[in-house]
């Protein structure tokens, strides 16, 4: 697992850029003290920083020479000053990349995968090839990509995240709250349809793979992958 360090004194926005990071199965850590961000980092030993430009005390121009002095690891610089000199400044100072806010967390999540590969080469190529099984199925998350005995099928971002859920919770309920919270930062502004559609989605791709009524819906609860795919030939037993 890759360890992140997030240097950002915005707590909402740390908060949720971790949390989403997290479904990647990133560690994320957060600096709490910003007059001690040398400290944290050494004690973290991360593969990764995402650094903030307007920061207490000292901004991130500082932070990342004095990171530079040290490590060789990525740096990437989240910052809503969108000005070609800020861009300009960081790349000077030894930064890797830099994204303007508001950004797509499914931007930086790319950001943070394309540049770990560049970085560790095998360690991340390792991490791409996870496995997720269940009945047959066999999800690649990192891939988009699940198969099956009648081939394989290639999926969205979301798409994996919902079916990665409920693989993992093969023959158990997942409620409805949980997935949506799972595949959206902040629910509330989701319609509750939103997850109907996706599942939709899922099963029409699993039909290619024989794997159709593999996901049930359970009224008032949630959905649960089934182990066995149901007997639906009305025939009497």
């Amino acid at each position: 697992m890759f360890t992140l360090l997030l240097v950002e004194d915005d707590r909402k926005l740390a908060a949720m850029l971790q949390k989403h990071l997290e479904k990647y199965q990133y560690r994320v850590e957060r600096v709490e003290d910003f007059g001690k961000v040398m400290e944290t980092f050494r004690a973290v030993s991360p593969h990764l920083v995402l650094l903030d430009v307007n920061l207490p005390r000292f901004d991130g121009f500082y932070w990342c020479r004095q990171l530079r002095a040290e490590t060789t690891c990525p740096i990437l610089f989240i910052s809503a000053r969108e000005g070609h000199l800020d861009q300009v400044l960081a790349l000077e100072n030894g930064a890797d990349d830099y994204l303007t806010k508001p950004f797509h967390y499914e931007l930086v999540t790319a950001k943070v995968g394309s540049h770990l590969r560049r970085a560790y080469g095998s360690l991340s190529a390792r991490q791409e090839e996870r496995l997720v099984e269940a009945a047959g199925l066999r999800l690649y998350p990192e891939r988009l990509l699940v198969k099956g005995d009648a081939g394989e099928v290639e999926l969205s971002q979301k798409e994996v995240l919902l079916l990665l859920a409920l693989l993992e919770r093969a023959g158990r309920v997942v409620s409805r709250e949980k997935l949506l919270d799972l595949l959206w930062e902040d629910q509330h502004f989701v319609d509750d349809n939103t997850l109907n559609v996706y599942v939709t989605r899922i099963r029409k791709k699993l039909r290619e793979l024989g794997r159709e009524h593999s996901i049930e819906t359970v009224r008032g609860s949630g959905y649960r992958f089934q182990t066995d795919e149901p007997d639906l030939s009305g025939r009497l037993p």
